[in-house]
């Protein structure tokens, strides 16, 4: 995967995560749409988390192989 697919994904999540972050209701965040939001959320995290995790496998698999 390409660097900067990488971060055009974790854009992408983070724009998800605004967009979600105003969906919440704090004073019900479990109830409805609020809980759809949490989920939202929650779901783009994972994925920045998992994107970052792969970046960092990607870098260290090219110094492995010496094409760094």
């Amino acid at each position: 995967m390409n660097k900067t697919l990488t971060i055009v994904f974790i854009l992408l999540a983070m724009g998800l995560i605004v967009f979600n972050f105003t969906l919440l209701d704090f004073q019900n965040p479990f109830v409805g749409d609020s809980l759809i939001a949490v989920i939202g959320i929650v779901a783009s995290l994972c994925a920045i988390l998992l994107l970052l995790i792969l970046w960092k496998a990607k870098n260290i698999e090219r110094r492995v192989n010496g094409k760094d």
